[in-house]
């Protein structure tokens, strides 16, 4: 699980990790267990998994989202679970079916993970109590990180706009004539506006909204946190280029290498602090 974000809830006195990766949340199996009995969790997760309802909702799961689940191996387990004889790890149900729901992890964040869907099933299994505050303290940790998200979004977007006017000025002072009419020096704007379209987003304005027509705004609305950060930083460089007299076609091949190692730099980074 690359780029993993770690959050820390507390459910009832007991810490609970979330891991963040693509947009999915996988909640520790291991720590939920703990609640039930601190010193065996791996044996309370076996037990669970040894349950027909359980190996039934799993395969379900799998069956909703993961293409590459094999269900000749999960039928195997289903018809052996409720048996005295049958034990089941969570590694051995991912090796077997090649499942997803579910991951065994070993290192700095070791034990068992599971997808927010399958977590909230297993919790009820050990206390209906538990589930709901899990769910209630799950529900809370999102909204925060929304919260952020959103004022660190807006913070951005605000100083790609002010760098914007440093951008326009330097093309007022250097690009556009003095005898042009106020329609012909907005076609010049725009076309400064998407050399750095291009060099940061690959697409001009137009190649955007033809491209997503039911969208409302521009491209730069649905930018990422980084993507506005370096819009920002291309903007500034962007002016200083235009007052070096540097051919627009140089220019753009000089901004789209800046904005691809810069957005490298930045992705690295935050994988990094996930991890933290």
């Amino acid at each position: 699980m690359s780029k993993v974000k770690k959050s820390i809830i507390e459910v009832q006195g007991t810490a609970i990790t979330v891991l963040n990766q693509a947009s999915d949340e996988y909640i520790s199996l291991t720590d939920i267990a703990k609640h039930k009995e601190p010193d065996r969790s791996d044996h309370v997760i076996q037990n669970w998994m040894r349950n027909r309802n359980t190996i039934e909702f799993l395969g379900i799961w799998e069956r909703l989202h993961n293409i590459d689940f094999k269900p000749l191996e999960f039928e195997g387990f289903k018809n052996r679970a409720g048996l005295n004889s049958f034990v089941l790890t969570p590694r051995q149900w991912i090796d077997a079916t090649n499942a997803s729901g579910l991951v065994s992890k070993s290192g700095r964040y070791g034990g068992t993970y599971a997808h927010k869907d399958i977590a909230f099933e297993f919790a009820t299994w050990i206390s209906v109590e538990f589930k709901l505050y899990l769910i209630k303290e799950f529900q809370r940790l999102k909204e925060d990180e929304n919260h952020r998200l959103s004022l660190a979004w807006n913070l951005n977007r605000t100083l790609s706009k002010l760098n914007y006017r440093i951008h326009t000025d330097a093309i007022k002072a250097h690009l556009v004539p003095t005898a042009v009419t106020p329609s012909q020096a907005s076609i010049i704007y725009a076309h400064e506006a998407d050399v750095l379209n291009v060099a940061l987003f690959g697409q001009t304005a137009k190649q955007w909204r033809e491209t997503n027509p039911d969208m409302e705004g521009n491209m730069r609305d649905y930018a990422t946190i980084e993507q506005l950060l370096v819009l920002a930083n291309i903007e500034g460089m962007n002016a200083e280029l235009i007052h070096m007299a540097l051919a627009q076609g140089d220019r753009l091949k000089r901004l789209n290498e800046i904005a691809i190692r810069q957005m490298q730099v930045l992705t690295s980074t935050s994988a990094i602090k996930r991890l933290k």
